[in-house]
C-alpha cells in the first residue's frame, strides 16, 4: 500500500520550519569561525572543519584542545568522541530514509541533530526526506557561510585578548551544553563530568580532560541502562 503524498500546504509547512532552523543554527556558525581563529587556526583551516567535519560540538571541541596547546590528536579524539551521537542518528534514521548507495553516503554529511529532529516524526518517507534534507542542507550552507564570516572578522581583531575572544572556546561550549540541563540527571552528570575534568587538569595533557568528561556521560548512561523485561523472559 503506497503512502499518500504530502499536500501543498504539508510540503511548505516543512521547508519553512526547516529553513527557520537552518538559518538559527547556521548563524551560530559566526562564533565558531572566530572562536578557531582565536584558538590559532587559519581561515582556510577554519573554513575546512565546517566544510569536511561539519558538527558544531565536535568542531567546537577541536578548537578547544588547539587553543589549550594540546596535540591535533587530542583534539581529533575530543571530536570524535562527541560526535559519536550521531552514528545513534544513523541507525535510526536509516530505515526511515529508505535510502542506498551514494544517497545514503550524501544524507550522512547532513546527519546532525537539526536535520534528525525535523525528520524523525513525519508520518511519511517522503516528509522524512524533506523535512531531512532541507534542514541538514539549510544548515550546511549557512553555517559555512557564517563560519567563513567569522573567521575572516576574527583574523581581523588579531590578538584574540582584545575582545575576550580568548575566553570564547568555553562559552561556546557552555552555550551548548545549557539547553540541555533540563532534568536533575543531567545537571548532576554535568557537574560530575565538570569535576573529574578539572581533576585532572593538572595531571593530563589538554584534551584529556574532555576525554574524561565524555567518559563519564557514557558510564552513566551504560549504567542507567534499564534492562527490558520481555528480554528475561525469552
Amino acid at each position: 500500500m503506497s503512502e499518500p503524498a504530502l499536500s501543498s500546504s504539508e510540503r511548505s509547512g516543512i521547508i519553512r520550519d526547516s529553513l527557520a532552523v537552518g538559518l538559527a543554527t547556521g548563524a551560530y556558525g559566526v562564533g565558531f569561525g572566530a572562536v578557531s581563529v582565536a584558538s590559532g587556526l587559519s581561515v582556510a583551516q577554519t573554513c575546512a572543519l565546517s566544510l569536511l567535519m561539519f558538527t558544531g560540538a565536535s568542531q567546537f571541541a577541536l578548537a578547544g584542545v588547539v587553543a589549550a596547546g594540546g596535540a591535533p590528536m587530542s583534539g581529533a579524539a575530543t571530536a570524535l568522541l562527541l560526535g559519536t551521537r550521531n552514528t545513534l542518528y544513523g541507525l535510526r534514521m536509516a530505515p526511515l530514509l529508505r535510502w542506498r548507495g551514494w544517497r545514503r553516503f550524501t544524507a550522512a554529511h547532513v546527519l546532525i541533530d537539526e536535520s534528525t529532529a525535523m525528520a524523525v516524526n513525519r508520518g511519511t518517507t517522503e516528509g522524512v526526506r524533506l523535512g531531512f534534507l532541507a534542514t541538514g542542507w539549510s544548515v550546511f550552507v549557512l553555517w559555512n557561510l557564517a563560519t567563513a564570516i567569522g573567521a575572516v572578522a576574527g583574523e581581523a581583531v588579531g590578538d584574540p585578548r582584545t575582545f575576550g575572544l580568548d575566553a570564547a572556546v568555553g562559552a561556546a561550549f557552555l552555550a551548548l551544553l545549557w539547553p540541555r540541563l533540563t532534568d536533575r540527571r543531567n545537571v548532576l552528570v554535568g557537574l560530575l563530568a565538570a569535576a573529574v575534568a578539572l581533576s585532572v587538569v593538572p595531571l593530563t595533557a589538554p584534551g584529556v580532560p574532555v576525554l574524561a568528561a565524555g567518559g563519564v556521560a557514557l558510564l552513566v548512561g551504560v549504567l542507567a541502562r534499564r534492562p527490558d523485561p520481555a528480554e528475561g523472559r525469552r
